[in-house]
């Protein structure tokens, strides 16, 4: 409705009825027109009323929509099933063109300024989250992983020569295969032990450094968000170092963006030293569908290198629902979600510190770890090899989900290279442990039924071992009993026979 419509309704029902529905479609508008103005995420969130409005402006200028379009095409939009259509929000040309994942398509312009909105609503967050410095950024329909190959694929045209890619370790599989589908190997460096935690070994990495030739290593590879009792690497060091040597530097933020501390190091890493691009997933961060991610950094030129790197057109929605998620909360919003994780972080370590005592056990001392918790599980180790596996069963079957079991000496080949101690970031971790992270949209709900069904299951596992215990020891006595009756016989025997 335009103003010549809402003139025209006023010949129908009452003018002043007409203007007040006027000025509330104003109002949704004023909205809009601030998102266009500022690009940047609102303060407070929008309605969903306000959110599908503006879906549709949106969806009316893609051709697809067009009333009366005629395409001759093979890729005209065109959607066999009304329920996709209306999943999408008929916004079905993706983003991006053939040849550059962030170019304007000119018959998708409502899908064009989609993209465009999301990237700039996205890069907002991330200062507003903490790296004020950050330049660029895009979100690409990949998850963390291959977001990573594309940016070491990037590297490639500007370090020909290079072989290597130095990676302090981190027990994730597709940290490590993204480096090995984009044919680079990886140079490994084991972690130091620092009291409980593992933290990188920043002698190791220079050694492998100057032992390999800069010119022939492709970039470091560091981690921020990590499983505990990894913490998250010596970043501002480690940027430092890459300064030093000319070597780029990319930095694997998979759920940092919900932590002010992984943030404040990449922040502080730029500022001291040399980070060329940093990738984070949307769904740990945001709360949506698995399948999208954002890369970001510092020179915005090599931003644009990598998102032109991706060939051709890409689907739109994981930025269509992260633009929808954070429209939704606004900045407030988002904030407070922030606050709330890092209060249950508190909250979960009261508790998991209170369940380890009871049973014997303790949480590790992970001070630099602003997410993820560990606790030992010494005493099971001690009591059945089989226990602390079992553990992780049980605690699965009962609905807990996201809780990691760690045991002692698992070993894991992954393309042709054996991590000893797979799971654990290191070769040797002295003490077998669970994980349990204070995520975003974790609830104190959901924290006080974890530890209730945690405690359940240690008090089980121990039942059962107390009870086969006492069958030992019966299956014992009754051995000994059986041949104490066998020698009785046979002296008896000898007797009879004598």
């Amino acid at each position: 409705m335009n103003g010549e419509n809402f003139a025209l309704s006023e010949q129908i029902v009452s003018s002043s009825y007409i203007r007040q529905g006027s000025q509330a479609r104003r109002s949704h508008e004023q909205l809009i027109r601030l998102l266009l103005e500022q690009g940047k995420c609102p303060e407070e969130g929008w309605s969903e009323s306000t959110v599908e409005l503006f879906l549709n402006e949106l969806a009316v200028m893609d051709s697809n929509n067009f009333l009366g379009n005629c395409g001759v095409g093979e890729r005209e939009g065109r959607v066999a099933s009304s329920l996709v259509a209306r999943r999408h929000y008929r916004l079905i040309h993706g983003i991006g063109r053939s040849g550059d994942i962030a170019a304007i398509q000119p018959k998708a312009a409502g899908s064009s300024l989609l993209n465009k909105l999301t990237n700039s609503v996205v890069l907002d967050i991330l200062k507003l989250t903490g790296v004020r410095s950050v330049a660029s950024c895009f979100v690409v329909p990949m998850a963390t992983g291959m977001s990573l190959t594309l940016c070491f694929l990037t590297l490639r045209h500007r370090r020909p020569k290079a072989r290597y890619i130095i990676w302090p370790r981190i027990d994730q599989k597709s940290c490590f295969k993204s480096m090995i589908t984009a044919g680079f190997e990886p140079v490994v460096v084991e972690n130091a032990l620092e009291g409980d935690e593992l933290r990188t070994d920043l002698e190791a990495v220079e050694r492998k450094i100057e032992a390999l030739g800069a010119e022939n290593i492709l970039c470091v590879h560091s981690t921020t968000s990590c499983f505990a009792p990894r913490v998250p690497d010596r970043i501002e060091e480690l940027a430092a170092m890459c300064a030093k040597y000319n070597i780029p530097h990319i930095v694997n933020n998979a759920y940092g963006v919900q932590s002010s501390k992984c943030m404040h190091l990449i922040q502080q890493g730029a500022r001291v030293g040399r980070i060329d691009a940093f990738v984070q997933s949307l769904d740990k961060n945001f709360m949506v569908p698995v399948g999208g991610a954002i890369i970001a950094g510092f020179e915005e030129s090599f931003i644009q290198e990598i998102s032109k790197m991706y060939p051709g057109r890409a689907s739109a929605s994981p930025s269509l629902d992260v633009l929808i998620t954070l429209l939704t909360l606004g900045a407030n919003g988002y904030k407070k979600l922030l606050a709330e994780r890092k209060e249950i972080y508190s909250f979960l370590v009261q508790e998991l510190k209170s369940l380890a005592s009871a049973h014997g056990e303790r949480l590790l001392h992970t001070p630099h770890n602003p997410i993820s918790l560990a606790m030992s599980l010494d005493g099971l180790e001690a009591k059945s090899n089989g226990a602390v596996t079992q553990l992780g069963s049980m605690l699965f079957t009962r609905q807990v989900s996201g809780a990691r079991v760690i045991p002692l000496g698992k070993e894991q080949t992954i393309s042709g290279h054996t991590f000893r101690g797979f799971m654990s970031h290191s070769e040797s971790y002295p003490c077998p442990y669970l994980n349990a992270a204070s995520a975003v949209g974790i609830t104190r709900e959901d924290v006080t039924l974890c530890m209730k069904r945690l405690d359940k299951c240690l008090k089980t596992l121990k039942k059962n071992q107390n009870v086969t215990t006492e069958c030992l020891f019966l299956v014992s006595v009754m051995s000994c009993f059986i041949c104490s009756v066998n020698n009785v016989s046979r002296i008896l025997l000898l007797n009879n026979t004598g």
